[in-house]
């Protein structure tokens, strides 16, 4: 492995992007599109309200929290390639027990698992990894890593459409699962390496920048900068201690709070407005496609303009989608919400990873992602059970996505607050100026 890094004739960066990517592609075996396609079969085979099925999400999204710390300290500790190995096997064995899920504790044991295994261990491992070998090519590369993710959006809830009209949804959850093992076990297992430095190489395959050209700050025991790529360098002690971080945490809970609350009951509720199960299947399949589309564009985007500015603009799409999706009563209103839709949820996956790596550095990004990622998995838990309490209780979605809507409009205000930190460090000379870091 490390010898073939060193001998492949393209930098092998591209070679870690397409090994993550397989893992964020497999991971949709437990993503809320996915089970959107489940919810209706299932809940006419099984007596069981979307309440009780949207919960199990919840479930999971509260156990990530409690996950994700220590995930983001096992990937600087031990490295990403086992923890990815490990999550790939384990997400493979859960989807395929969701076929024997005919009670609602097996069911919830065996989704909440998928649910953790999706948003803490490999959404961090391959969005920290791919951080580390790229930084001056960071949004792009991040912006294809979701690619892959918005492709397994994509195919992983038409399969289950197909098998589940031909052969039922417990086959599908078979086939799901042994789609995860085929698709990304090989390539996790065998072509991982943590970071480029590892391998006598650089962050995006550059030439090392000599001392002169960039240099840490003087003044401190620890350096603010480093001497090779001129990115920051934050401790994760010192991070938690910047309003910046908080601020990008919430923002990033309140979003999927949206996401989730929305995503998880698209496909239900458009059949309930009367347009069809074909309608819903074309709103899930557009939202999946304009998030692939969306991810090109934010990785692009947030090359070229200040972090928190694309962020906020993020958050604007999604409450303007929220708000059309509340007044979705024909086809081309649904799925015009949809697309829209799609593409702000490419922005919430692209934009943040970005956004932690460029604000604090590769040093102690896992650990620092673990943190803030809890916050992630409480807004997606809160959001899918929000949605199906309030359709149990009013018969309806409407107040749902209006709710959402002015959420989504309240963040873009706080991402807009979330600039840049800076190091309290005083410079060489005596002066007390601090010196901002690269960002905004």
């Amino acid at each position: 492995m490390y010898r073939l890094a060193r001998k492949t004739p393209f930098f092998y960066g591209w070679t870690i992007l397409f090994t993550a990517g397989s893992a964020m592609f497999a991971r949709n075996a437990a993503a809320s599109l996915t089970l959107a396609v489940f919810v209706y079969p299932i809940s006419q085979d099984l007596d069981w309200s979307r309440t009780l099925i949207a919960g199990a999400a919840s479930l999971g999204g509260l156990l990530s929290s409690v996950a994700s710390p220590l995930v983001g300290w096992l990937c600087d500790r031990f490295g990403v390639r086992p923890v990815l190995m490990l999550s790939i096997l384990a997400l493979g064995l859960s989807t395929i027990s969701l076929a024997w899920a005919t009670v609602p504790l097996i069911f919830y044991l065996a989704y909440a698992t998928g649910r953790v295994l999706f948003s803490s261990s490999i959404q961090i491992g391959a969005s920290v990894v791919v951080s580390r070998w790229f930084i001056r090519q960071r949004g792009r590369a991040t912006g294809m890593l979701f690619l892959a993710h918005s492709a397994g959006m994509v195919t992983f809830p038409l399969i289950a459409s197909f098998i589940i009209q031909a052969r039922g949804w417990p086959t599908a959850w078979i086939v799901l699962g042994v789609l995860v093992w085929v698709v990304a076990l090989g390539p996790v297992s065998l072509l991982i390496i943590q970071k480029p430095e590892d391998v006598g190489l650089t962050p995006d395959g550059d030439q090392p920048r000599s001392p002169d050209e960039t240099g840490p700050l003087a003044g401190s025991s620890k350096a603010s900068t480093t001497a090779s790529t001129g990115e920051p360098v934050w401790t994760w002690q010192q991070a938690i201690h910047t309003p910046s971080l908080w601020l990008l945490a919430i923002g990033g809970g309140t979003l999927f709070l949206v996401q989730s609350g929305t995503n998880l009951h698209q496909g239900a509720y458009i059949i309930d407005q009367g347009l069809g199960m074909t309608v819903a299947a074309t709103a899930i399949t557009l939202n999946a496609a304009f998030t692939g589309v969306g991810s090109i564009l934010w990785g692009w985007l947030v090359e070229r303009l200040p972090v928190r500015y694309t962020y906020a603009l993020v958050a604007l799409v999604m409450a303007v989608a929220a708000l059309l999706f509340a007044v979705s009563d024909s086809t081309p209103l649904a799925l015009l919400s949809a697309s829209l839709f799609g593409l702000s949820v490419a922005g919430i996956l692209v934009v943040p990873a970005v956004a932690y790596a460029n604000y604090f550095g590769r040093q102690s990004l896992g650990v620092i992602r673990g943190i803030t990622e809890p916050f992630v998995s409480l807004g997606q838990a809160i959001g899918a059970v929000t949605s199906g309490l309030i359709f149990d209780t009013l018969g309806s979605y409407h107040v749902a996505f209006l709710a959402f809507a002015v959420v989504g409009f309240l963040t873009v205000i706080l991402l807009y607050w979330a600039k840049p930190p800076v190091h309290r460090v005083a410079p060489m000379l005596g002066s007390a100026e601090p010196e901002k870091l690269p960002g905004d």
